[in-house]
């Protein structure tokens, strides 16, 4: 799995090393015409035409222009071998096909020279090195498009330039239909496909490049040409233009670029420059330490970088789904573990939005040095308005930056409208995620606080297959930070070993590391929770070490002065056997964690440069490493870690029902789950006016880890009592001995929700249930339908009013009650829940004794809710019914909001 040869990159690098300080190294770039007496470095003149050969000590592009027909043709060589063989190049407009009749009227070189750094990726400090051609091209009425190619040493590319669409005469030629851009690849190259989908989530399949089946395939798409790869992709997509997917057909070696849309509008006021066709080429080495797609970017459009931090975060999705994302314990539990272990980050996904706690939840993180990020579905900011009303919102309320998900689209107008939402969360010092989106084209470079984007056949699929991960280092990541979202231990189907999936922590690069674990996955695998402290999400240097794609990869990726080590495999057991050359002289610690009979293994030994890793490896495993410096009397490469004490408050019941006059007993434990020690801990509840409370709390001066403490209050509630819910506070408060002095204490809350109903009233939620059918998951009491399970729904809302009793239901759906004549009026309020405000329609009935009594009609999402007062008057069992709209089931999530009986003569 070893690379036989040093990548082209590192070619150049080792013969500018070798010369003396302050003289560059430089290639001559292209210099040709297309006279055929040309002589000068870069033309070559065939029988069928002018060859110009645009290079930069990599691949080099050649360029033909045949004679016969004025069609024009770009190749890939390296050296002698040729990596894209003839391939064409070409546009058509609605007036005019640029595709063939075309003759070079002009053509400038130019050397492209430039350094930046970016906040994330597989190297922060870049530098550009590229010859630059541009053919300008005369087709039929006086038409020209430019050809701009460039060359690098790690690929090479081409984009058109079309003048402005002002119909002059000098090249006005109205709106871009198709383009004849293609790639023509040895019929027998081994490829790695995944087919075409508008958010980029189908797996890498094996075949050859004629080998694979008619249809639409997604970039990056992988070749391998001998010894070389090569990786096609774009770069620069944005507002001009769609992005593009490559099209086949089966026996064919050509791949054709298909745009997204159906025609592009050529701007009356100026060019209109295509995105770039790019070719990264070379070994594997080359392909994946490859910056070509962001280095073809145009600069960053943020000044100032000091805000974006990337990070490791906490994310529940995977380990509650919705019902996490609207609790609020279960959001603090994540914010508390992300706090212990120094992880920068928690992510709450989507059902927050049905919630009130948000701005609660954002002080707690930021008292604990977490920051919060916050899901979004794109529909919510597709307008200026929408976008200044609710990122304002969430700045305001502290949120440090977005998920935004769910964009599927490749078309030019959504392409426009990820460089506004970018300029708008730029604007607001808002870090940003994509997720049901495109790929990264160079988006990293120009908007820096972009941490990474889905676009991958990731974790949430629950079935990613080892040979599948194993491909992904030398696709979809090389073009940009991928959220793969790993560390899911509690979800879906293993297809690979506890090592192999710690690995992709360092063998995955992503500025977010969405680690999708639950708290208790973590805490079961202390050495996950280990290496995890300790890995971080940025690089300084990234080399690919040995690896094939489909069966295996081993990276080193550099963050200061440690390296970190990640391989993972797909196949049978084996031994792994890792040189060290990417060390410096000297003795290195290596800090090993693999795979083990009981768990997993951590081992640690000395070493230097000239050693090799040996490492026994699991099928579909993997290990990682942590590198340091040796130092005498130090046995580990970890580093301090700033964590937090952080505890879990248990306090019940969370909700009781009570008359005027009776009592509540409440109990409440708090336990210090990690970090410790925690000082000065308090255990207190508070009562509202007019309340009674018997019960003094409990102290500690401190609690070590795993250290419980204990309280139990009696509450008396009024004779004369406010009806309705009433909250009773139950806070920790604590001390951690690490913070600044003066820094006020740590507290956790949480509440009991106690309901007084009047005399007479009785809550259909709060009887028992003769039977009961739902369309979705189960019917929940006092909350709004969730998922699968019991109580996982959220609050129940019907417009701005959030209600403490009812039934939360899904179409089609009956509950029936047995009243046996004890009540005389039902009433309640109805509507599709605020959870899906955009979706469903549904019609409410109330059926006494097997009879309709009332009906709300067909409500949807925007209707105000209905409001049932029905008379039930010697009704013996009650049913209601929620049937689905008209308009099919989706989404029907209907409310029985306040749903109550009145009893007799009350």
């Amino acid at each position: 799995m070893t690379n036989s040869r040093p990548s082209s990159a590192h070619r150049l690098r080792a013969a500018c090393a070798t010369v003396l300080a302050g003289v560059l190294c430089l290639v001559t770039p292209a210099v040709a015409h297309g006279d055929a007496s040309d002589t000068r470095p870069g033309v070559s003149v065939q029988a069928d035409g002018p060859v110009w050969t645009v290079s930069r000590g990599g691949p080099a592009a050649d360029v033909r222009l045949d004679p016969a027909d004025g069609s024009v043709t770009l190749a890939v060589r390296d050296g002698s071998r040729t990596l894209v063989e003839p391939s064409p190049v070409g546009i058509v407009t609605e007036e005019v096909d640029l595709t063939h009749g075309l003759r070079l009227v002009d053509r400038k070189d130019r050397h492209i020279a430039e350094r930046y750094t970016t906040v994330v990726g597989k190297e922060r400090r870049r530098t550009v090195d590229m010859a630059e051609s541009r053919f300008t091209l005369q087709g039929a009425g006086g038409a020209r498009v430019d050809l701009v190619v460039r060359a690098a040493d790690d690929g090479v590319a081409y984009r058109y330039v079309l003048p402005g669409g002002d119909g002059d005469g000098d090249g006005g030629s109205g709106a871009v239909l198709r383009e004849a851009s293609g790639f023509v690849l040895p019929g027998d190259a081994p490829a790695r496909l995944s087919d075409y989908s508008v958010n980029y989530e189908q797996p890498y399949d094996g075949t050859t490049a004629a080998g694979a089946e008619s249809g639409q395939y997604a970039y990056p798409a992988l070749f391998q040409v001998g010894d070389d790869h090569v990786l096609l992709s774009e770069a620069d997509v944005d507002g001009r233009y769609p992005a593009s997917r490559l099209v086949h057909t089966a026996g064919s070696s050509r791949y054709d670029v298909a745009l997204a849309d159906p025609s592009v509008p050529v701007p009356s006021d100026g060019p209109l420059a295509t995105p770039w066709r790019t070719v990264i080429a070379g070994d594997l080495a080359t392909v994946t330490e490859s910056t070509l797609v962001d280095d073809l970017a145009p600069p960053s459009r943020v000044a100032d970088t000091s805000w974006i931090r990337p990070g490791k975060v906490a994310w529940s999705w995977l380990a509650g789904f919705g019902a996490a994302q609207r609790s609020l314990e279960t959001q603090q539990r994540f914010v508390d573990y992300a706090a212990a272990h120094g992880w920068e980050y928690a992510l709450v996904d989507d059902g927050w939005n049905t919630t009130d706690w948000m701005p609660q939840l954002m002080e707690y993180a930021e008292r604990r040095g977490v920051g919060v990020l916050l899901w979004m579905h794109w529909t919510d900011l597709d307008t200026a308005a929408e976008r200044t009303e609710q990122l304002d919102k969430v700045k305001k309320w502290g949120a440090a930056g977005l998920k935004i998900d769910f964009m599927d689209s490749d078309s030019r107008e959504r392409m426009g409208w990820y460089d506004e939402i970018l300029r708008d969360t730029a604007d607001r010092e808002l870090m940003v995620n994509f997720h049901g989106s495109t790929l990264p084209h160079g988006i990293q470079r120009t908007w820096p606080h972009v941490m990474a984007m889905e676009g991958v056949h990731g974790a949430e699929q629950g079935d990613v297959q080892a040979d599948d991960m194993a491909t992904l280092p030398y696709t979809r990541n090389v073009v940009g930070s991928m959220d793969f979202t790993p560390m899911g231990f509690q979800f879906g189907q293993r297809n690979n070993t506890e090592a192999a999936e710690l690995a992709l922590s360092v063998v995955y690069e992503s500025g977010f590391q969405n680690y999708a674990g639950s708290v208790e996955a973590y805490r079961a695998r202390p050495e996950v929770a280990r290496f995890l402290e300790q890995v971080p999400t940025v690089w300084d240097e990234s080399r690919l070490v040995a690896g094939v794609p489909g069966e295996g990869a081993t990276f080193a990726r550099r963050n200061g002065d440690r390296w970190f080590l990640g391989s993972v495999r797909a196949g049978d057991a084996r031994t792994e056997r890792v040189p060290l050359t990417f060390l410096g002289p000297g003795s290195w610690r290596v800090d090993v964690v693999r795979d083990g009979a009981d768990g997993l293994i951590r081992q640690s030994q000395v070493m230097g440069r000239q050693d090799t890793l040996t490492v026994p490896v699991w099928a579909d495993g993997g290990f990682v490493a942590q590198i340091c410096r040796a130092v005498p009397g130090r046995e580990s490469c970890d580093r301090p870690v700033e964590a937090v004490p952080v505890g879990t408050l248990s306090v019940t019941p969370a909700k009781a029902d009570a008359r005027p006059g009776t009592t509540v007993d409440i109990q409440a434990s708090f336990v210090l789950d990690e970090a410790g020690p925690a000082e000065d801990v308090t255990l207190s509840a508070r009562t509202p006016d007019g309340w009674a409370v018997d019960g003094a709390g409990a102290t500690a001066d401190e609690l070590a880890d795993g250290a419980e403490l204990t309280a139990s209050w009696r509450v008396v509630v009024p004779v004369d009592p406010a009806y309705g819910a009433t909250e009773i506070p139950v806070t920790v408060a604590y001390r951690d001995p690490a913070a600044r002095r003066g820094a006020p204490p740590l507290t956790v809350e949480r509440t009991v929700r106690v309901f007084v109903a009047r005399e007479g009233i009785v809550y259909v939620s709060s009887l028992p249930f003769v039977s009961e059918t739902n369309g979705w998951g189960p019917v929940e009491r006092d909350l709004s339908n969730g998922e699968n399970g019991a109580g996982d729904g959220g609050p129940l809302r019907l417009g701005a009013v959030t209600y403490d009793k009812g039934l939360g239901v899904h179409a089609r759906s009956e509950v029936t009650v047995d009243l046996n004549g004890a009540y005389d009026r039902f009433t309640a309020r109805t509507g599709i829940d605020e959870e899906k405000p955009d979706k469903g329609s549904v019609v409410f009935e109330v059926i006494g004794d097997g009879r309709v009594l009332a009906g709300s009609g067909v409500l949807g999402p925007t209707d105000a809710a209905h409001a049932f007062d029905v008379d039930v008057s010697g009704v013996r069992r009650l049913t209601l019914r929620v049937t689905d709209g008209g308009d099919g089931i989706d989404s029907d999530h209907g409310d029985w909001a306040d749903a109550q009986l009145r009893e007799n003569d009350a």
